[in-house]
């Protein structure tokens, strides 16, 4: 079984939905080092945990964070990125003193994000399995 290939079971429902998550800070500065990286994938699952999530990879540059996040499907994806920027932020500003000179008006993060679904078979696959279904005659 490979990483991604995880089928969670729910109450009454067996799902496998990831995520591919990218946020960027106010006016996309370079705000992040090494350092700032770590704590705040930290804090990412902490918060992916919260909802019954799982941060399967995170990383990022000085100006932006990637991530994928294996999610269950009663989960609303922006209620978890609003999560997710609103701890960073907090405790970025707390524990790491030389970001907070960076943000604007008290703000790390830009309003904006890039949610992407991923993981399972290429679109076109599941088209074309959909598709070849054996419709009933009658």
């Amino acid at each position: 079984m490979t990483r991604y290939s995880i089928i969670r079971h729910g109450r009454h429902c067996v799902f496998e939905l990831y995520v591919h998550l990218v946020f960027v800070p106010k006016y996309r500065n370079d705000v992040f080092d090494k350092n700032a990286l770590i704590l705040m994938e930290e804090y990412f699952k902490k918060v992916c945990n919260d909802f019954e999530s799982e941060l399967q990879q995170f990383n990022g540059e000085k100006d932006h964070v990637h991530c994928v996040i294996h999610y269950p499907p009663k989960m609303a994806v922006a209620k978890l990125v609003n999560s997710l920027k609103g701890a960073s932020s907090r405790k970025l500003r707390k524990y790491y003193p030389k970001i907070k000179k960076r943000y604007f008006k008290n703000v790390l993060w830009s309003p904006s994000y890039c949610a992407v679904s991923c993981g399972g078979a290429p679109l076109d696959i599941i088209k074309s399995y959909i598709e070849k279904q054996r419709t009933p005659k009658d």
